[in-house]
């Protein structure tokens, strides 16, 4: 079985990670929430890593969360969380280097929130994102209600959350999801150019600044993350969520119309 993220550290301190499912276009399942928080946790613990760039394999970024991996008995965790997903956004909220995405194809839920927390992002002409939520009848997740509002405003995070829109390159650009877009093929190389000049100062001052900027960000990242688990887990299995995803199985539009005085 593949590695579900790969690593590849450069002699500049820049660390690639790729997100390796592309079968399922880089959808997260529990081993990939695993391997993805190791993977920053250990870049962050690393002096030889002076900033990380995360990217996906094949055409796309993230797909989101891999719905065909729900359902069965979990296993109570080892490590104190009570999931792999909460592991990973306690991994990548606690990621104190410069973080960089190259984004190609589509990036849904948390393929698209996952960027509000990178410092730098750049994306593909082939991109669209979603932040899919309203459709799936569920809230949003990855600290987006509070990180969105922080990059787009107020309104206009309030737009693309309740209307589920896909984002086009340009438009992530122009309200500020995106740093820069570029053709497909240069996007990457382009993204581990932007890190190589991050990486030549010295590791110490990198964390230092980041660090100061987490210290302002992160009360309101972890207020949101509560208030959002708060909420999925009173919309998750809910009859609207139910009827998403068994729409999402058969390949057809929900139809939440029918649960109306349900």
């Amino acid at each position: 079985m593949a590695d579900p993220v790969l690593e590849q550290l450069d002699d500049a301190g820049v660390l690639l990670l790729t997100l390796n499912r592309p079968e399922k276009k880089n959808a997260f399942h529990d081993a990939q929430w695993d391997a993805a928080g190791s993977a920053l946790t250990s870049a962050r613990e690393d002096p030889r890593v002076a900033c990380v760039v995360i990217t996906g394999a094949g055409g796309d970024f993230s797909a989101g969360v891999d719905l065909t991996s729900f359902g069965g008995k979990r296993e109570p965790r080892s490590d104190g969380f009570n999931s792999a997903y909460d592991r990973f956004m306690a991994d990548l909220v606690a990621f104190d280097k410069p973080l960089l995405a190259a984004v190609r194809g589509v990036g849904i839920g948390i393929g698209c929130t996952l960027l509000l927390h990178c410092d730098v992002v750049h994306v593909g002409v082939s991109t669209r994102l979603r932040l899919p939520f309203a459709a799936l009848g569920l809230v949003p997740e990855g600290a987006s209600t509070w990180l969105l509002d922080q990059v787009v405003g107020a309104r206009t995070a309030a737009e693309l959350l309740l209307s589920a829109e896909w984002i086009d390159a340009r438009r992530a650009v122009e309200t500020g999801i995106a740093t820069r877009a570029f053709p497909d093929e240069v996007v990457l190389e382009a993204t581990l150019a932007r890190a190589r000049e991050i990486s030549q100062y010295a590791v110490g001052a990198l964390q230092a600044i980041k660090r100061t900027l987490l210290a302002h960000r992160r009360p309101g990242i972890e207020a949101a993350l509560e208030i959002e688990a708060a909420g999925m887990a009173a919309q998750a299995g809910s009859p609207e969520n139910r009827e998403a995803i068994q729409a999402f199985l058969e390949k057809r539009p929900p139809d939440f119309r029918k649960l109306q005085g349900s």
